[in-house]
């Protein structure tokens, strides 16, 4: 079960998930190719370790485990694996 970036991630694009995540698996960062262009982050589903350590430094609750995504916005588990060609 990995972690989803949903909804409220658009536009705000806080950084601090990144910056707690143990594996490096949220993207992009501001450093990136990609990042000015990207309406928000992404967590690569295959990479993510499943701690949570991301969700209480999200300054806009944007970030869910899969099984506790809000059904309004299922399809962002599909787009953050998409991001990543998943």
């Amino acid at each position: 079960m990995a972690y989803v970036i949903a909804e409220p991630c658009i536009g705000t694009k806080d950084t601090a998930c990144v910056d707690a995540c143990p594996v490096d698996c949220i993207h992009p960062k501001k450093d990136e190719d990609g990042y000015d262009g990207s309406n928000q982050l992404f967590i690569d589903p295959q990479e993510c370790i499943d701690c949570g350590a991301c969700v209480p430094v999200c300054p806009v609750s944007a970030i869910f485990a899969l099984d506790d995504l809000p059904e309004k916005w299922a399809a962002y588990a599909q787009t953050n694996a998409a991001h990543f060609g998943r």
